[in-house]
């Protein structure tokens, strides 16, 4: 459900408005309208600081610290101390990084020529005798070279010849004169090597700073939230007074109030209206709030709207369980869930993924399937195969059955709620047209399910439904507005009749592709069951059980992760798009964003 919201108009002196602000930030249930206003030099400046602090905890995260490395004293005293010697430390060892790389590809080239004065083969070329280097594939090399000439072997690396002629030559594979000795050139890359030892134990000593660095980085954020608070206030009198807007809790106004009382601030509350754009906060229990990441990924409701999270619940679990299909792969979401737990950036998903995998094994127990296995044979379950999902119903896939019957039922729902929130919104007048659709499409699936279970005979359903049709009618062709010609009132209602008529066949269509992405895992799931059978064979051969296992795991594997996809996507379109687009859904609000200190994590 939506949080009712009280509005706060708050007058200041100007100049008191930080001050204020920090106050606000302690009690951290106020969420000042922020500024629509460019950033301001302190903004600038405020998150410029964010982004330097962020990039140097990222490098200080990732430099990898090989064990044995000695830390050295930490001998910085501030914050700016901290974050000089980090930004400088971590340069340092970029620099020396990329300088070894280029100083061990030196070394390879010069390592096969060895060491030799360079100094030397000049003083012999200019006197006559020069030095040619070559480099030669060991099949191109004829062995008459070395009488015919004054040739050296100096190395031979994989299919290559490393030689010298101490005179002119026309021989191929000819390469510059090294420019630098093999050992001056290790010497250095000895040299960078221990110098970057040093650079690592700075690291290490910097890595036991991080909590450090990251307590600057959300008191960084607390100033940056609070400077973009105060940019928003609204100069007034001759810019002698200041004034601010926020929202609050209506269940925290005692709090709230005994704040600002004390603060001695003058202030004006009242209860926030749906024109006024204030923020959304959901109050939901602990299994619907699991949920709310999905409500966020499309938009949160108008304040005078609806939270469809609780709907978004139940029917996101029960889709994404049947796109599923199978108890077995439930039981392997909720051991991923469990994982998960133990990785920090994960911590909060891991609930919803274990509640998705626990609704998977229920609902695949109910479709009988276990790691694509029909448990129904199996002689234990003999007893209670009567609450298994039926091969058939009335001549058609069980399966598909079920999701049309689902999707009618969603549907039905979208409409019920659309139909009570215009009522709560804009009164019963205005929704006539509104309620005359839920009358017809509600009320007849009603009867007709009634008239289908026999509960009604014939000639009473007949004569519900034309009272049905007749008291519907009249919503939607003549008092679907009641400030609209009656003329015009029918011509619009025609056109509703059209659109809704076709549009809410293809909604409920929709709904088979629940039963589609279940029946293709299953299939797929099956084949690799089948595959690994024709391995294993008759199971005599204790080597073939290896490729049977490898086989069946990772062809489930798989299966699971293509599953899993499409047991998320899907679900959600079936919510955003036929929910939403029924229910009359709009995300038009905003999130609930108090101004309130940033605790390091």
């Amino acid at each position: 459900m939506i949080d009712k919201m009280t509005r706060y108009s708050f007058i200041l002196l100007n100049g008191e408005e930080t001050a204020f602000l920090e106050q606000l930030q302690e009690v951290g249930l106020v969420d000042i309208t922020r500024s629509e206003k460019p950033m301001n030099e302190v903004t600038m400046g405020i998150a410029g600081e964010i982004e330097r602090i962020d990039g140097l905890i990222k490098g200080l995260e990732k430099v990898d610290i090989p064990e044995g490395t000695k830390p050295v004293t930490y001998t910085g005293e501030g914050s700016d101390d901290l974050l000089r010697l980090a930004n400088g430390t971590l340069m340092d060892y970029a620099e020396i990084t990329s300088s070894l790389k280029e100083l061990q590809q030196k070394v390879e080239k010069a390592r096969v020529w060895g060491s030799f004065d360079k100094a030397r083969l000049e003083t012999l070329s200019a006197a006559g005798v020069p030095f040619h280097f070559h480099v030669l594939n060991a099949k191109q090399f004829q062995e008459q070279w070395t009488e015919e000439y004054a040739l050296c072997l100096v190395d031979q690396e994989k299919n290559n010849l490393y030689f010298v002629v101490a005179e002119e030559d026309d021989l191929p594979g000819e390469v510059p004169v090294p420019t630098e000795d093999w050992q001056a050139v290790q010497a250095t890359l000895d040299e960078q090597t221990a110098k970057l030892q040093g650079v690592l134990g700075e690291l290490l000593t910097l890595k036991h700073q991080l909590p450090q660095l990251k307590q600057l980085r959300a008191d960084a954020l607390s100033r940056l939230d609070l400077s973009l608070a105060g940019s928003s206030a609204a100069p007034a009198a001759e810019n002698t007074l200041l004034t601010l807007e926020g929202y609050a809790p209506t269940e925290d106004d005692d709090t709230v109030t005994a704040a600002l009382d004390q603060a001695g601030v003058f202030y004006l509350k009242e209860a926030a209206e749906a024109p006024q754009n204030p923020p959304i906060r959901f109050k939901n229990n602990k299994f619907v709030k699991m949920f709310e990441v999905l409500t966020d990924m499309y938009g949160r409701p108008a304040y005078d709207g609806f939270d469809p999270t609780p709907f978004i619940a139940v029917f996101f679990l029960l889709f994404f369980a049947l796109c599923m299909g199978d108890a077995g792969y439930g039981l392997v979401l909720i051991g991923i869930g469990l994982l998960l737990k133990k990785v920090p950036s994960f911590k909060d998903l891991a609930p919803l993924v274990v509640t998705l995998g626990a609704g998977t094994v229920v609902v695949g127990f109910f479709l009988h399937s276990f790691f694509s296995i029909d448990i129904a044979e199996w002689p234990v379950f003999a007893p209670i195969r009567k609450v298994f999902l039926p091969a058939e119903i009335g001549g058609f896939a069980g399966g598909m059955v079920l999701s049309i019957i689902i999707g009618i039922l969603h549907i039905c729902l979208a409409m019920v709620v659309k139909a009570i929130n215009a009522v709560k919104v804009k009164g019963w007048t205005a929704s006539l047209g509104t309620l005359g659709w839920t009358l017809l499409v509600v009320g007849g699936v009603l009867v007709g399910g009634f008239a289908l279970a026999g509960v009604l005979d014939e000639n009473l359903t007949k004569w519900i439904i034309i009272v049905l049709g007749i008291v519907s009618a009249l919503g939607i062709f003549v008092f679907n507005d009641p400030q609209r010609n009656k003329f015009a009132n029918i011509g619009v209602g025609l056109w509703d009749t059209y659109n809704t008529a076709t549009g809410l066949l293809g909604d409920v269509l929709s709904y088979l592709r629940l039963y589609a992405l279940g029946l293709a895992g299953g299939m797929l799931g099956m084949a690799f069951n089948d595959m690994g059978r024709m391995v294993l064979g008759d199971g005599s051969s204790i080597v073939l059980w290896i490729p049977f296992l490898l086989l069946v795991l990772l062809g489930h594997t798989l299966n699971i992760a293509m599953c899993a996809l499409g047991a998320f996507v899907h679900p959600l379109r079936l919510n955003f798009l036929e929910f939403f687009k029924n229910s009359g859904y709009e995300a038009a609000g905003r999130n609930y964003h108090p101004l309130k200190k940033t605790i390091n994590k």
